[in-house]
């Protein structure tokens, strides 16, 4: 695929999970495809995704969002301190 950037074949697409706002309006999204470059390292949208972000973001913040659609997920502000006890107990499947 050529690259919309640099002008080079070498993007691909991917999913990447997104998230949008903070506090009570953080919107998380699964499954985003993303465009990407391996020669110049751009990461793009498309107009599609980004309209259809734009979407999702206002259904899940409204109140019609159905209870299927939105789960529970941890979050933490980088400057939050860690216990050093917890540093050693920390398994890598789950961070990501």
């Amino acid at each position: 695929m050529i690259c919309d950037s640099c002008g080079q074949e070498g993007s691909y697409v991917h999913e990447s999970t997104r998230a949008y706002g903070t506090g009570d309006r953080l919107v998380v999204i699964e499954n985003v495809p993303i465009i990407s470059c391996r020669n110049c390292g751009i990461d793009l949208l498309s107009a599609e995704t980004l309209h259809h972000l734009d979407d999702l973001r206002a259904y899940l913040r409204s109140n019609h969002a159905d209870e299927a659609s939105v789960r529970p997920v941890k979050v933490a502000d980088y400057q939050t301190e860690v216990p050093s006890s917890s540093r050693d107990t920390i398994e890598l499947d789950s961070v990501g």
